[in-house]
């Protein structure tokens, strides 16, 4: 990856104090973020136009990964080069990382206290119903034909009843995606786009955005670079630390996730909760709901409460390091190797990008695979549901169905009242997502601290 400083179209310190600027503004998800840019990038300063912003939004929607922040690095690519790329992809990630680091360390420290345990009993409904809102999101936008609907709902069977890994249901719905694209192609017709490409008229004309002519030379070196930041880390800790350490297994669980984070955080969320919670017993189903509701009101991608899993499972289990040594590695090495892959998705695949602008195929796999997020998000709603309102749960099965339903005995009235509120706030007063996580977190210290 090297850095060419003469296709600086914007002047580089003016580039980063703008993309430090939107780093602090990233809340509310993928939506808000990319909101955030555009408002900024689009219509403010008008460095690039519509039709070139939406171009390279499509594209990050291809990829696994936060496509915000897959957006920040192709723009700042466009702009500044290489490393404009390299600090918008930094810069976006930088204060949510920051953030989420000590809320970690002071959720370890006073989490049994009465106070701390109230405060995330509020939250905990709050974000139950932020995620019942993002399945309705993602349904409005994705589910234009009753194909998609079907795709949906047997997204949902196959996680919820029979227990279909997460990857597998991905696949199989880009697929189904494809082929019914080659077979009728006239399902596709109402679009699955982020809006049309008027908008402001930009300042810089699209020729003079930074481009490479796309080679295998180039790409390479980039993916040679690109591979090796992402796994000598893995590489150096399983050396130094063992292959049976907590630290080589999350490098290598979340270098995984990575690959499969296709539709935003909320789509693998279940997949990392399930294997985090069941199979390394890094965390408890309540404290994954505490990490998402952590995340949500720190800036950066939701993605981040990876980052909070780490934390809690290295802190416990540290090996030859101190706990707090160990939740630092842990916490920083799954960091990294969650996000250097969008690096190296944006700075392989830009040169390309305009030769996949009108490829209905990989536009039809992606349709396959956003309705079936929409899926993937409701087994997600269902999980934190469960683990929020009830005490406990029991696994039931009947033949190939296996589903995990709560004990009714075990409901909470508190939690199914903030939760009630939760709801009301969030789709019928439509207020703003921190505002409802504040109030909802009042809510919950009130139960400790009135009589």
């Amino acid at each position: 990856m090297t850095t060419d400083v003469s296709r600086d179209v914007i002047p580089f310190r003016q580039a980063v104090r703008a993309w430090f600027l939107i780093s602090l503004q990233t809340f509310g998800g993928p939506a808000g973020q990319i909101a955030v840019m555009q408002r900024t990038l689009v219509e403010e300063k008008r460095w690039i136009g519509q039709q070139r912003f939406n171009h390279a939004l499509n594209y990050c929607m291809l990829l696994p990964g936060p496509e915000a922040q897959q957006l920040a690095i192709y723009v700042g690519w466009l702009l500044n080069g290489t490393r404009g790329g390299l600090v918008a992809g930094t810069l976006f990630v930088l204060p949510g990382m920051l953030a989420l680091l000590a809320l970690s360390a002071v959720y370890v420290i006073w989490r049994d206290t009465a106070v701390v345990t109230a405060l995330f009993a509020g939250i905990a409904p709050a974000v139950l119903a932020i995620v019942a809102q993002a399945v309705i999101r993602v349904a409005k936008r994705s589910l234009t034909h009753p194909l998609f609907v079907a795709v949906a709902v047997v997204a949902f069977a196959a996680l919820a009843l029979f227990g279909v890994p997460f990857p597998v249901v991905i696949a199989v719905a880009a697929v189904v995606g494809w082929t019914v694209h080659r077979l009728a192609p006239h399902i596709f017709t109402k679009g699955n786009g982020h809006g049309g490409e008027g908008g402001p008229a930009p300042l810089i004309s699209d020729d003079a955005l930074h481009h490479a002519p796309p080679s295998r030379r180039s790409a390479g070196k980039i993916l040679a670079v690109g591979l090796a930041a992402w796994w000598l880390p893995v590489a150096a800790v399983a050396l130094l630390l063992g292959t049976d350490s907590v630290f080589t297994t999350q490098g290598l669980f979340f270098s995984g996730t990575a690959l499969v984070t296709f539709g935003g955080a909320y789509a693998v969320l279940a997949f990392v909760a399930q294997r985090a919670v069941e199979t390394y017993a890094w965390l408890t189903p309540g404290e994954m709901v505490r990490g998402l509701a952590l995340a949500e009101t720190t800036p950066g991608p939701l993605i981040m409460v990876v980052q909070f899993v780490a934390f809690l499972g290295a802190y416990r289990d540290p090996g030859a390091l101190t706990p707090w040594a160990g939740a630092l590695l842990g916490a920083l090495l799954t960091t990294w190797v969650t996000f250097v892959p969008c690096f190296l998705f944006i700075f392989l695949g830009a040169p390309y990008v305009e030769r996949l602008r009108h490829n209905t195929a990989i536009s039809a796999a992606l349709t396959g695979i956003t309705a079936a997020v929409v899926g993937v998000i409701a087994n997600l709603a269902l999980y934190f549901a469960e683990h929020t309102l009830f005490a406990r749960t029991f696994t039931w099965a009947w033949g190939p169905f296996t589903i995990q339903l709560p004990e009714l005995a075990t409901l909470s009235p508190i939690a199914f009242t903030i939760t009630v509120a939760a709801l009301v706030m969030t789709f019928v007063l439509k207020w703003p997502m921190l505002r409802i996580l504040g109030i909802c977190a009042v809510l919950g210290m009130a139960t400790v601290l009135l009589p």
